[in-house]
């Protein structure tokens, strides 16, 4: 494809593109934010009620079933999944699957700090999938649905097999609300809020199977568990945590924010409808790279592309033959050119990827934003390329 050197005359009507936190969904205004609870305790009555209304419009929207308790944690999705890994982890052995940094993050925790005995791990590089067959039937399971630095996720999780007597913890955190996620296969699973709904960050959402919580009424590690990573009480599941009870405190402006994102998604018609978004957008990127000379997608296998945080490579021999450092400050450059024209913020690739674009198209980015976006980065492409 022969690319113009004009200078695009539409931008995007918003022109963020951050893996988080992500842009906020159309309509967003601070006035949404008037009826937050603000100075008041996050024990009062109405504070609390506000923090059921989002545990419970969750459960609803997202479909979670009936017998899984909801609650919202500190530390954003990292806590979600921390929390977990130390309370119910080290009773039988330990699976951990990973393929970008975040996942890279739990065989740390497993491997490293808490020093799991029997644990396994299987990686695979940027832009590519483990292999799942490995998984043992008798052993707890961790893993990410989909890989937010790497622009993959998975296809199914037909190779977990049913077992009463172990846990699996999927770190959903930008799969929720835009991927079908398999509740029934999963006893632990987390996201936050600053992903596919455009929220603000900090706060964590916990979801346990009656399986999780048996675990945790049964088990009780041999290490030190901080408050903020304890569940339970006298033995037993806290059961006032999974009633907007938090551990810590939360911000209500935050909490606010989330309430107004749910209501959008109920407006829109439900979490189906924000997958829709982005498939769409997914779509969109599709036909472009098909037609472009210059980029192509970090994960080469589209059943297992992620359709939230898409990857790319510069494949232009001119940018392809420079090292890794060069590779990176060329995508810098093109980055502060499409920030000086208000055209596009923050879709550089993760800092630990291979050098290439980021490009986040969760359902709170309007499909129609990111076909505007693209003639603007090929611009600033053909522009820094002309140079070298």
């Amino acid at each position: 494809m022969t690319v113009t050197t004009a200078k695009p005359a539409v931008r995007p009507a918003c022109p963020h593109f951050s893996s988080g936190p992500t842009a906020k969904y159309p309509g967003f205004s601070l006035q949404n934010l008037v009826t937050a609870a603000l100075g008041r305790s996050h024990r009062s009555g109405d504070a609390k009620k506000k923090l059921k209304a989002a545990i419970d419009r969750t459960k609803l929207i997202l479909g979670i079933p009936e017998d899984y308790r909801v609650a919202i944690v500190p530390a954003s999705d990292t806590g979600a999944v921390e929390m977990c890994m130390w309370s119910m982890l080290g009773v039988k052995p330990v699976d951990v699957f990973a393929w970008e940094s975040f996942g890279q993050d739990w065989v740390t925790d497993a491997v490293k700090q808490l020093k799991l005995a029997n644990c396994n791990t299987y990686t695979a590089d940027y832009g590519q999938l483990p292999d799942f067959a490995k998984a043992r039937d008798d052993a707890d399971i961790i893993f990410t649905w989909n890989g937010t630095t790497s622009g993959v996720r998975v296809k199914d999780v037909d190779w977990i097999k049913p077992n009463p007597d172990r846990v699996v913890i999927c770190d959903a955190t930008s799969a929720a609300f835009s991927q079908d996620i398999a509740w029934e296969k999963l006893d632990v699973v987390t996201y936050s809020w600053q992903k596919c709904l455009g929220g603000e960050a900090a706060h964590g959402m916990l979801i346990l199977s009656p399986n999780a919580v048996k675990r945790l009424e049964s088990y009780t590690p041999d290490r030190p568990l901080p408050k903020l990573f304890r569940m339970t009480k006298g033995g037993k599941i806290d059961e006032e945590l999974f009633q907007g009870a938090t551990i810590n405190t939360p911000s209500m402006l935050c909490v606010e924010d989330y309430l107004q994102a749910l209501d959008w998604v109920e407006r829109l018609g439900g979490w189906k409808k924000l997958k829709a978004r982005s498939d769409d957008s997914l779509s969109i990127l599709t036909e472009w790279e098909k037609k472009s000379d210059w980029i192509e997608f970090l994960c080469k296998d589209t059943s297992v592309r992620s359709n939230t945080g898409v990857t790319f490579l510069i494949k232009d021999a001119r940018v392809a033959g420079l090292d890794e450092a060069g590779q990176r400050d060329f995508i810098k450059k093109m980055m502060k050119r499409l920030e000086t024209e208000n055209a596009c913020f923050d879709a550089a690739g993760y800092a630990k990827a291979p050098p290439g674009l980021r490009i986040w198209v969760g359902g709170s980015v309007e499909p129609s934003d990111v076909k505007k976006l693209l003639p603007w980065l090929d611009w600033a492409f053909q522009e820094e390329a002309a140079k070298l």
